[in-house]
Parts: structure tokens; sequence; C-alpha cells
């Protein structure tokens, strides 16, 4: 198992994680009856940490993919790893900036988590190098 292969794991623990403080910290407001009760999410910071929590949902399929695509196709596996560790580092950065409100921040976060997912996904074109004439 690769780092990056890891790093699909961890992925997916922090937009899980994500959710799960909020609810955690605020369980006598939480009916786990019923998790997606709106009346719940009123509160500006458990808007915030759902929003940041689906926006996790909606970017792993991408990330997952980009992963395993590179590691099939040969691009190099300490490349592919740094940038899979680079991108759960910059998820991390991504929900503080969420939490704590931080719109402009968030929106730079994202477009580089989409920029290191691109530069996953095209890893092995990379490790190709150019072909001769």
């Amino acid at each position: 198992m690769t780092v990056a292969d890891l790093c699909l794991l961890a992925a997916v623990v922090v937009y899980i994680a994500t959710i799960a403080i909020p609810k955690a910290v605020a369980r006598q407001q939480f009916d786990n009856a019923k998790p997606r009760d709106p009346a719940f999410y009123k509160d500006p910071f458990r808007a915030r940490a759902l929003g940041a929590h689906l926006n996790g949902i909606e970017s792993f399929p991408l990330f997952a993919v980009a992963v395993i695509l590179a590691e099939m196709h040969g691009a190099s596996q300490t490349m592919v790893d740094d940038l899979a560790v680079a991108f759960v580092m910059v998820r991390i950065a991504y929900v503080a900036a969420y939490y704590t409100d931080r719109p402009t921040l968030r929106s730079i976060l994202f477009c580089v988590g989409f920029a290191l997912n691109l530069a996953i996904f095209f890893a092995p074109v990379w490790a190709a190098g150019p072909k001769p004439a």
C-alpha cells in the first residue's frame, strides 16, 4: 500500500471529521434520529461545517480517480505520494478556512486542491517524458 493509497483514506476521514466535530460539540442539540434536520444547521458555524463536509464529498471522486489512474499508468510513485499528501493537507486547511469563515482563503485553497488533483491526474504524462521525434 502506498502513501497515496493511505491519503485516499485520510481524505475520507477529513470529510467525515469535518461534520462529526460540530455534531459532537453540539450533542445536546443534535438529534441522531434526524441527522439532516435543517434546524440544526441554522447555526452559522454548523452551516459552514456542513458546507465543508459536502465539498469534501464532492472533491473526493476526482482525487480518488486521479490517484488510482496515476498509479495504474506508471507515474512516479514519489510524485503521486507527495501530491496526495499535499492534497490532504490543503483539504485540512480548507476545512479550517471554512470553519473560521474565511471565504477568500477557502476559495484559494479549493483551487490549489483542484490543481493538485490535476497534477496527480497528469503525472503519468510527465513520467513518460517527451517522445523522441
